[in-house]
């Protein structure tokens, strides 16, 4: 078996071309392994920009979906805006959230919190679970 490379298939598809007089003719073979070359690099970029970037992101989405369908009354969140409350009321899309030391009752969309909060949040007026 003989390997050749692309220039020596490039060079046989000319000689060939100008032996039958034939301006710009190439033989089958040789279109479809230039073709096949030229993908390739297209094809490594789609493959890597799906593991670095498409799959990672779906993976979060799906993450922060199941999160947000996991809130019940009584936990500590974060919403989007940076502002921590509990829970106390959860209506379809919307969340009534209890904050600060005088209990002020905010409402928000339920994709506006961030996340559960695990950490002990200490504030003026009492600590946060």
């Amino acid at each position: 078996m003989k390997f050749f490379s692309l220039m020596a298939l490039e060079q046989a598809a000319a000689d060939a071309a100008t032996a039958t007089g034939a301006e710009g003719a190439v033989p089958a073979e040789v279109g479809f392994v230039g073709t096949l070359i030229s993908l390739v690099p297209m094809i490594l970029i789609f493959v890597i920009f799906y593991f670095m970037l498409i799959r990672p992101q779906r993976k979060k989405e799906k993450k922060v979906q199941e999160m947000l369908k996991a809130l019940k009354v009584g936990d500590r969140v974060s919403t989007i805006g940076g502002i921590y409350g509990t829970i106390t009321n959860i209506k379809d899309d919307t969340l009534e959230l209890s904050v600060g030391r005088d209990n002020v009752k905010l409402i928000f969309a339920r994709w506006a919190i961030r996340q559960v909060e695990d950490v002990a949040i200490e504030n003026d007026s009492e600590v946060l679970n």
